[in-house]
């Protein structure tokens, strides 16, 4: 079975290569595609002070992507784990969803921090961040992720 989407919009600005790590402070702009959206599709936005963003890591090549296991950033020091348990851009479908701070509304165009996504990076959808869908209880993860962490923003 196919499915076929098509990017509502284009991460501009911000980084120019995918950088492991300083996201923190990277600001760019998603605009919106006025063919795929109507001007009032970002109305009430700006009450939200996060958003979900969906996007295509188009610039992970086919032969790059991963559909087994490897270690996390290729340090042998980290555990051989699944794609499917690292947050890697070279996952089967190449789709990163990251939780960022909405800076700015102007119209079809989103401002934000934190994107870790580059410069022509087609997004695919994006959804205020509601604190009710948010994981409830413990959350557990493994010492690796926190290392890996630790300077990611």
């Amino acid at each position: 079975m196919a499915i076929v989407l098509e990017p509502i919009g284009i991460v501009r600005g911000g980084r120019a290569e995918a950088v492991d790590d300083g996201w923190g402070l990277v600001e760019a702009d998603i605009v919106l595609d006025p063919a795929r959206l109507k001007p009032e599709a970002t109305l009430g936005l700006t009450a939200f002070s996060h958003v979900v963003v969906v996007f295509h890591m188009h610039k992970v090549a086919e032969d790059k992507v991963e559909t087994g296991a490897r270690h996390p950033r290729e340090r042998e020091d980290w555990p051989l784990l699944g794609i499917l348990a690292q947050p890697a851009r070279s996952r089967p479908n190449r789709i990163g969803v990251t939780t960022v701070a909405l800076v700015a509304v102007d119209g079809l165009t989103l401002r934000v921090r934190g994107l870790d996504a580059i410069d022509g990076t087609p997004v695919l959808d994006i959804k205020p961040h509601i604190t009710g869908f948010a994981p409830r209880g413990v959350i557990r993860e493994p010492t690796w992720v926190r290392d890996l962490m630790q300077s990611y923003w």
